[in-house]
């Protein structure tokens, strides 16, 4: 990201610090053009119909979006630990600055802007912890993985995704998050047993109550179990899930929340392609040894709209659909559920991809963008995450894919997941679920997804795995850039070849828990090149992204529905 000027305000307040009662004065150094980064997200309306709950569901909705407003606070502290105190001296500035400061922040949940390629601070100068809130500042990598070398007893609880980590004199403990976050989860988890009661549908009431258990005893499994049974029209998933922000070893999970609203019509339409499952992990083009054939295959799928989002999805770039959970003693059981985000989804290609097409796109092939095609190439995306490995033996020893590959685990994840999710289209249009003409739709609607993803900073986890993507599709020649007219086109003669080629090369690399292997090919494709900064420049007209204004779950909580 092109480097910008500061303006520096100097700003005194007493703030109460974060886990005490001492002031002290805060300095606030503001990005002068803070406002232009606000400008990047486009404030989209986000609603949902629930004129055919009854009031006792609608009043259940109420209490889990007021649970939700928890999951907030726990994260924001996740990012680090005192950003609750420059949260508070933003939202007393009055002037256009600092009100765009304040904009800006509760979008990046902390100090650094989520869109650059290294997080760069938009206020203060100090850089972003690479361990986020989950260990001490100073911490390196060097001196935790020579911690646990010295003490294997610790190195479980300290690498557990539902624990942080701090300094005790010369020691590093581990403290459950239900106990560092117990000031947040009560209430939660209070309000999870309010909307438990509330509500009529079985599956949600055991969710709930066994949620509200999880967050006192940090044992998340048997409401992850819970979840997956869960099929009502008020939907929620809630608690600690993704690992994005521990760029440190990607470890950690962070708490967020989705409260929606199901299409059950819509979710049968799609139900067909779960069946499908174990034929798409037999059909991977790997060999047999580094299948998980015998992971769970449920895996429901949910069409949804969202009524409101908190935590670690709200931040940044907004999801547009999710496979939960991560644990993988539950996927190898039951799967994982897809849920697509339709209202979002449905957002995100009016006022993104089909413009970015248009743009960058050559003339006869951007006909081939469809917004089905990118319905479908989401849920592919999505299926794609429960297959591969993902349970893996190295050198005698069992261990994960997550495990293994670190921090470098989740941007490795998400291009696997884009790349198997147009793969596994291509086969279900050979079997006959997709017309032949699906083929280019997706190829186009993908390349333009491309861009759309590098868009979000090849510092996060989509972002990297784009631009590995796009640079290697580059390079093998499916995909094309015409120099003279600025446009990008798809070679449709290799283009199915070279996605089986990626597929093949990332889950092997994920096979074997192959970390060096995977940084070398970070190192040769997350690049930003001459190519792609310069059609990235093309874009600045179009929102890289929408900030939602929840206008449902705002009557709901203050009774004006």
């Amino acid at each position: 990201m092109q480097k910008i000027t500061k303006l520096i305000l100097v700003v005194f307040a007493g703030l109460v610090l974060f886990g005490g009662c001492q002031s002290k004065d805060l300095q606030l150094q503001i990005d002068g053009n803070v406002g232009e980064l606000l400008n990047k997200f486009a404030p989209v309306e986000v609603t949902a119909d629930i004129s055919f709950l009854p009031e006792n569901e609608k009043q259940a909705l109420m209490k889990l979006i007021q649970a939700s407003q928890y999951m907030e606070e726990i994260f924001l502290r996740q990012v680090w630990e005192k950003n609750p105190e420059y949260k508070k001296a933003l939202a007393r500035r009055s002037d256009e600055l600092g009100r765009d400061a304040y904009q800006y922040f509760l979008i990046s949940f902390g100090l650094w802007d989520r869109l650059d390629e290294h997080e760069a601070p938009f206020i203060s100068d100090m850089e972003k912890p690479a361990g986020a809130g989950y260990y001490p500042v100073d911490i390196s990598k060097g001196e935790f993985e020579a911690y646990v070398e010295k003490y294997p007893e610790q190195k479980e609880s300290l690498s557990s995704l539902f624990t942080i980590v701090q300094r005790k004199g010369d020691a590093l403990i581990a403290v459950d998050y239900s106990t560092a976050f117990e000031t947040w989860l009560q209430p939660a988890a209070e309000l999870l047993r309010d909307a438990a009661k509330l509500t009529k549908n079985e599956s949600l009431k055991k969710f709930l109550e066994t949620r509200a258990t999880a967050f006192m005893t940090n044992d998340y499994r048997e409401s992850d179990m819970a979840w997956m049974d869960l099929d009502s029209p008020v939907e929620i998933t809630i608690g600690p899930y993704e690992t994005y922000e521990d760029k440190l070893f990607g470890f950690k999970a962070a708490f967020e929340s989705f409260v929606t609203v199901t299409d059950p019509e819509e979710s049968k339409k799609l139900a067909r392609f779960k069946e499908q499952l174990p034929a798409m992990e037999r059909n991977l083009p790997i060999p047999d040894k580094m299948k998980n054939l015998n992971r769970g295959s449920e895996s429901p799928i949910r069409v949804v709209d969202e009524v409101f989002t908190a935590g670690d999805t709200k931040a940044g770039v907004q999801t547009i659909a999710f496979n939960l959970p991560n644990d993988e003693v539950v996927r190898e059981q039951k799967g994982s559920k897809k849920v697509l985000l339709r209202n979002v989804i449905a957002a995100k290609y009016e006022k993104i991809l089909k413009p970015i097409a248009e743009t960058l796109v050559d003339a006869s092939q951007v006909q081939y963008v469809t917004s089905d095609a990118f319905t479908n190439e989401v849920l592919f995306h999505e299926l794609s995450h429960g297959l591969g490995p993902g349970k893996i033996t190295i050198d005698g020893r069992e261990t994960e894919v997550r495990l293994e590959l670190k921090e470098l685990y989740s941007a490795l994840e998400e291009a696997k997941a884009d790349i198997m999710g147009v793969y596994n289209i291509h086969y279900m249009i050979k079997k006959g679920f997709f017309p032949k003409e699906m083929k280019k739709q997706i190829a186009i609607t993908y390349l333009a997804g491309l861009f759309r993803g590098i868009r979000f900073g090849i510092g996060e986890a989509h972002g990297k795995g784009n631009a590995f993507q796009l640079n290697y599709m580059l390079e093998k020649g499916a995909i094309k850039y015409d120099e003279a007219s600025g446009i990008f086109l798809i070679n449709f003669a290799t283009f199915e070849n070279w996605v089986r080629e990626l597929v093949q090369d990332i889950c092997i690399l994920q096979a074997t828990g192959d970390y060096a292997g995977t940084k070398a090919q970070f190192d040769k494709y997350v690049v930003l090149t001459d190519v792609i900064s310069t059609n990235l420049a093309k874009l600045e007209h179009i929102p890289v992204d929408i900030r939602p204004q929840y206008t449902l779950a705002e009557q709901l909580l203050t009774g004006t529905n």
